[in-house]
């Protein structure tokens, strides 16, 4: 967790120079995202899927092997101790697309509860922003360990993660007005394919975007650092008070 301890030390001006505190944000958005093999990880069962239907034409053979790899790597985090989110949110989703092809007998059906996830993630965050809570505000606020203190007390960070999230918002919609059509309209082997090709990038430009606004934005509020300190602060003086008392008596 280091990663992503040291954007907030770093940022709030206690020996990092810009240089390290602008790596350190980027490496701690894409901790926060899964990192480069959380991308690989949500896009490698989706490609063995495609690539195995697309040669063998067969709905189960493709989904199950596309789960076991998935099965695999997340066990290959556990193994690692790898955070536990990361380990079992890839092949929650894998699982499920799985099941729904095998019981429709429609291989598009594998890639249908992906698509309605981004779908529905990109309204999230255009929806958040406009209400003034941007969700990726709600997901980075504890990583930096600032919490919601971005939103009343640091307002150049609220704009640059309001900013980050209608970014995402309009990344992923553009995504899902992509594939939706060539769900309705086009066949299994095509909607795969494509869906692979627009599994990374798409996630690569939103962090890249998202890095460029909080590194212009002010540096987090450590509320954490704070609330130590209060509390070091309180058990000094209740100490201080306990001595007075005593001498008195």
């Amino acid at each position: 967790m280091t990663s992503l301890d040291k954007p907030t030390t770093d940022q709030q001006g206690t020996g990092g120079d810009g240089a390290d505190a602008s790596a350190a944000t980027k490496a701690a958005l894409f901790e926060a995202f899964g990192g480069v093999r959380g991308m690989v990880e949500t896009t490698v069962p989706g490609l063995v899927f495609v690539a195995i239907f697309t040669v063998k034409r067969d709905i189960h053979t493709a989904a199950i092997a596309a789960l076991g790899l998935s099965l695999l790597m997340g066990i290959a985090r556990l193994l690692r101790k790898d955070t536990v989110k990361h380990a079992f949110s890839g092949v929650f989703g894998v699982a499920i697309g799985a099941v729904f092809a095998m019981m429709t007998g429609d291989a598009k059906n594998f890639h249908l509860p992906g698509m309605l996830y981004t779908l529905g993630l990109a309204v999230a965050y255009i929806v958040t922003s406009m209400v003034g809570y941007p969700l990726l505000g709600l997901i980075l606020g504890p990583v930096f360990k600032e919490n919601l203190s971005w939103r009343t007390r640091n307002p150049g960070r609220k704009v640059a993660y309001t900013k980050a999230s209608w970014a995402w918002g309009l990344i992923l919609l553009t995504k899902s007005a992509i594939l939706f059509p060539l769900y309705w309209w086009g066949d299994a082997t095509q909607l795969g394919w494509v869906k692979v090709a627009l599994g990374i990038p798409p996630m690569l430009l939103s962090v890249y975007l998202t890095w460029i606004f909080l590194a212009k934005a002010p540096p987090p509020i450590d509320v954490i650092a704070e609330m130590e300190a209060a509390e070091r602060a309180e058990k000094a003086e209740s100490a201080e008070g306990a001595e007075n008392s005593k001498a008195l008596s």
